[in-house]
């Protein structure tokens, strides 16, 4: 089934072309970004854009605070990787000590009594710059009205060694398999709520949080501390600024004391240890969203596609790649699926290399923002080597192709995994 257009999808590239356009009259900012790159965004914007061992002894070498188990984690660099048999029978929520973890330098170690939020710009009352910012602290954010939301956080690139293993595709970044994506209960205030009390103003259009961890440096040069704007719109509808995750504090690896929770939309999106949000009445752009966080490659034009905004549709069984099994007995597979445009309404299993598919059961009522559990029993009857794969169908018509339209940078795999297990 081929994917329809997500919903929102021609309200957010317009979105991008028009700032682009302002930029090009000089009415939008691009800090850390070069002309030459905005000129090659505005000319792909003219063609048309595309659719497109226990780690607590080490924890400071890959900057991640918390213990790493290999039992629970597969460690990619600053990086760690839940591993998918780790979660099973854990439950709708990913505990926290198992939540996989995506920085782009270490874990700041912050103390919320010192920690404030800074809130300037052109785009609220009285604060057109940093010298004169709003400032909340954090018994200021908690005395505010707290809302609990579940939803999942995934990095974009959740996937992206399977477009080398499954297609043959020379990508870059780090090589997630599916374990970079975990699903918690937020709590928090609206950043809508903050906003306004910061003195929104109705001529704003962006809003871009930064973190306070290090300054990332990319091919020898620092692109500052990562920031992403946020279309307005997007900002007013379901951001939270969350300060607990899954009824605790919030863990260091996952944005102690409060972080940007943008339910559905690429992790990035999300940012950790918020120190700062401007506000602007002018369109902004951060290396986050023009040369990080965009599809380039064949399918695409030259300046990429729009920036990143909803997750793809995908499917993971709760399993280690080369499980066993043991033919004449009964077993039960279990896995999870999930969608950035939906709720998932449906779950296709085929254990015998696709040459079949049965419908799985689902054992969660299929909600957007967060992930369906599943179940399939399985009954294997002839030893040897086979394939299992998932295949979902979200509330928006998606279902996962065979095949993933490639990009250089690796993200949005959205094709359906095929795992490999043994019968025995």
């Amino acid at each position: 089934m081929s994917a329809p257009t997500p919903a929102g999808h021609h309200h957010e590239t317009d979105y991008d072309h028009r700032r682009l356009r302002q930029w090009l009259a000089g009415e939008a900012r691009a800090d850390g970004v070069t002309r030459r790159r905005l000129l090659t965004l505005l000319a792909a914007t003219a063609a048309g854009t595309a659719l497109g061992s226990s780690r607590s002894a080490r924890a400071a070498v890959a900057g991640i605070v918390k213990p790493l188990p290999p039992e629970w984690f597969i460690e990619r660099g600053t990086n760690a990787e839940t591993r998918w048999e780790a979660l099973r029978g854990t439950g709708h929520h990913t505990p926290n000590e198992l939540f996989f973890v995506r920085n782009h330098t270490a874990t700041p170690v912050l103390a919320a009594d010192d920690w404030r939020l800074r809130l300037w710009g052109s785009g609220l009352r009285g604060s057109p710059g940093e010298d004169r910012p709003v400032e909340f602290g954090y018994d200021d954010l908690r005395a505010l009205p707290a809302v609990t939301r579940t939803a999942f956080v995934e990095c974009a690139g959740n996937g992206r060694s399977y477009y080398t293993s499954q297609q043959g595709e020379t990508v870059t970044g780090t090589a997630w398999t599916l374990g970079a994506i975990g699903v918690a209960r937020w709590r928090g205030v609206r950043l809508a709520d903050v906003l306004r009390r910061a003195g929104l103003t109705r001529d704003a259009v962006d809003v871009q949080p930064r973190g306070l961890d290090a300054e990332y440096v990319s091919g020898g040069e620092s692109l500052g501390r990562v920031r992403r704007p946020l279309p307005l719109a997007k900002a007013l509808d379901d951001v939270l600024l969350a300060y607990e995750m899954n009824g605790e504090r919030l863990p260091y690896d996952h944005g102690y004391p409060v972080r940007v929770l943008v339910p559905s939309w690429v992790g990035i999106a999300s940012i950790k240890w918020v120190g700062d949000i401007e506000v602007s009445a002018e369109p902004l752009y951060s290396p986050w969203n023009t040369t990080f966080y965009r599809l380039f490659g064949s399918s695409y034009p030259e300046g990429g596609s729009a920036p990143l905004t909803r997750q793809a549709t995908k499917s993971a069984f709760e399993l280690a790649d080369g499980a066993t099994f043991t033919a004449g007995h009964p077993h039960v597979l279990h896995g999870r699926s999930w969608s950035g445009a939906g709720a998932v309404a449906r779950v296709d299993i085929s254990t015998d290399d696709g040459t079949s598919w049965r419908r799985a059961r689902l054992r969660d009522r299929p909600r957007a923002g967060t992930w369906t559990r599943w179940s399939l029993d399985w009954h294997p009857e002839e030893a040897g080597a086979t394939q299992l794969l998932a295949r979902a169908t979200d509330t928006a018509g998606r279902t996962q192709p065979d095949t993933a339209v490639p990009n250089t940078q690796g993200y949005l795999f959205d094709a359906v995994v095929r795992h490999q297990v043994s019968v025995v």
